[in-house]
Parts: C-alpha cells; sequence; structure tokens
C-alpha cells in the first residue's frame, strides 16, 4: 500500500508575488509619459524616420526602363542589394575623401582643443577679471551658423580683396589660401574659429566643478599656480576632454560646410572633396552612381566610419586611463 503525501508551501515561500501599482503611480507613470511623448514624437519624425529610410534606400538605385533601342524610358527604383555599398568601398573617390577628412581631423581637432582648454584655464584662474565678457567674447563664434562663417572666411581668404592678404603682402609675405597644400589648413581655421568657444565652454564647467578645497590645500603646501594648473585641474578635466574630442572627431567626419563654400572661390575643389559633399551631389544627379539609394550608402557607411572612430578613441582613452 502506497501512500501519498502532499506538500503545501508556506505562505511567502516561492516567487513573491509582485505588489500592485496604486492608482496614484499609475496616474504619475501616464503623466510622465504624457509629458515625454511631444519630445519622443519628434525625435522619432526628424532622426528615427530618416535614418531608417536612409537604410531602406540604399538597396535601390535609380535605372531607365522603356523606351526601345532609342533609349528612353523612364527612371525607376530597383532593388540592387548590397550593389550601392560596393560601389562606395571600392570607390577611390571615396577613399580620397576620406583621406582629406582625416587629414583635416588630425590638423583641426588637437589645435582646437588644445586652445579650448588653454582658453578655459585661463578664464578659471585669476588673471582675467571679467570672465562673463571674455566667456560670451569667446562663444559667440558658434553664434554663427557655419554656412556664414565659412562665407566670412571666404571673404577674408579671398587674395583681391582680403584685408589679410592685402596686409601681409604689404610685409613682404604673399600667402594663397587656396593654394592645395593650404587649402585644408584653411578649412581648419575655420571649424577651430568657430568650435573653440563652445570646447571652452565645456572644460570650464569641469573646471569649475573641482573642490576649491583641492586648491587650497595645495597651496598650503606650498604648490604655486602652474603646479596646481598641471597636478590639480589637468587630470580632473580628462572627462570632459574625452566628451570634446569625441563630438570634435564626430563632427570633422562630417565635413561638409566649409569645402562646399570654399568651392565658389577655388574651383579645384571638387564635387567628392569630402564623403559628405559626394554625398550630396550623388543624389542630385551630378555624380554616378546617381541617385537617393547610393547618396544614403555613403552617408552610411560613413557614420559607420565616424561610430568605429570614436569607439577606438573611446578603448584607447579608457585603456590610458587604466594604466
Amino acid at each position: 500500500m502506497s501512500a501519498t503525501t502532499h506538500t503545501t508551501k508556506a505562505p511567502g515561500a516561492g516567487a513573491a508575488a509582485k505588489p500592485k501599482r496604486s492608482d496614484a503611480a499609475k496616474r504619475e507613470n501616464r503623466t510622465g509619459w504624457a509629458f515625454m511623448a511631444p519630445f519622443a514624437i519628434l525625435f522619432a519624425l526628424v532622426f528615427i524616420l530618416p535614418i531608417v529610410w536612409a537604410i531602406y534606400s540604399s538597396f535601390f538605385r535609380q535605372v531607365a526602363e522603356g523606351g526601345g533601342a532609342y533609349g528612353g524610358g523612364k527612371l525607376v527604383n530597383k532593388f540592387v542589394g548590397l550593389q550601392n555599398f560596393q560601389f562606395v568601398v571600392t570607390s577611390s573617390a571615396f577613399w580620397s575623401g576620406i583621406g582629406r577628412v582625416l587629414l583635416y581631423t588630425l590638423i583641426q581637432v588637437p589645435f582646437m582643443i588644445i586652445a579650448a582648454l588653454a582658453l578655459a584655464m585661463l578664464l578659471d584662474s585669476f588673471i582675467v577679471k571679467r570672465v562673463t565678457v571674455f566667456r560670451l567674447g569667446y562663444f559667440l563664434p558658434y553664434a554663427i551658423p557655419g554656412v556664414v562663417a565659412s562665407i566670412i572666411w571666404v571673404f577674408l581668404y579671398n587674395g583681391q580683396i582680403s584685408p589679410i592678404v592685402k596686409g601681409l603682402a604689404a610685409i613682404g609675405i604673399n600667402v594663397d589660401f587656396f593654394a592645395k597644400n593650404i587649402v585644408i589648413g584653411s578649412m581648419a581655421n575655420i571649424t577651430t574659429w568657430t568650435f573653440t568657444g563652445y570646447n571652452m565652454l565645456i572644460f570650464l564647467a569641469a573646471l569649475q566643478a573641482i573642490p576649491h578645497d583641492l586648491y587650497e590645500a595645495a597651496r598650503i603646501d606650498g604648490a604655486n599656480g602652474f603646479q596646481i594648473a598641471m597636478r590639480i585641474k589637468l587630470p580632473n578635466v580628462r572627462a570632459a576632454a574625452l566628451l570634446a574630442m569625441l563630438l570634435s572627431i564626430v563632427g570633422t567626419i562630417q565635413l561638409f560646410n566649409e569645402p562646399e563654400i570654399m568651392s565658389v572661390s577655388d574651383p579645384s575643389i571638387s564635387k567628392s572633396f569630402t564623403p559628405m559633399m559626394m554625398a550630396l551631389y550623388t543624389s542630385r544627379g551630378t555624380l554616378t552612381p546617381s541617385g537617393d539609394g547610393p547618396a544614403s550608402a555613403v552617408a552610411i557607411v560613413m557614420a559607420l566610419i565616424a561610430g568605429i572612430l570614436a569607439a577606438l578613441y573611446a578603448l584607447a582613452e579608457r585603456k590610458v586611463n587604466q594604466e
């Protein structure tokens, strides 16, 4: 004869039941989603949907169909798979543009970051009395649209009307800012003038967040201003430097305004001078293959390259900080 045993779980044993949310918590949750909804909708419309559409259109290309032996016909979007991406990665014009952009980044980003850090440390010191005036003055160029800034500097680079060129010529220095070996430096100068103030604010915020007790302790130990700057301020702005470098790398890899505006005065700047210019003129039909599909492929490949460069820099920075 077999006996059957029944086990009864004690109250509270096993997985704990999830507590029911109160009506007040549900109302707060709905209120939060209601406040976030306008931003979420706009974010989806102006950011998410364009990315999805670009990815979708990158698999299509405009081809002519119909018209018989004498040509003609109409353009239709045809699914071509990865042919647009194959065109991008095998295009010598694209990789030449990448090379120009990387050279531009190597010239512009370090100089701008050093200048921004120097200005921030100057404003954070006791040397400058009217910090607000100088801070606003350094930041003002960032408030000028990039296209307008490029137009201003193209005027200042023009040898026929530029006061800078004429002033240098008066002291025996003849310079052509549109020369082949100088033009990238001229573009870098425009970007540096525009964004140094913006990056300065990032560094200045980091400097002002440093506890002043560290400065007082260092002065009691006999440290001078230079030693405080090198041993306290600089180590505490590494996170700000990483942010500024990442933003600068991602921004410069999208170089467009400066060469596009300067190409009006310098015909040697081709329509494929940078990948972003190549994407624009490909979409307009000026470059072959034309259409939104190849242009979207160029933009997507550039986004991947920018992401890879930013990730590599972040990993390198993290590794250096851990050592």
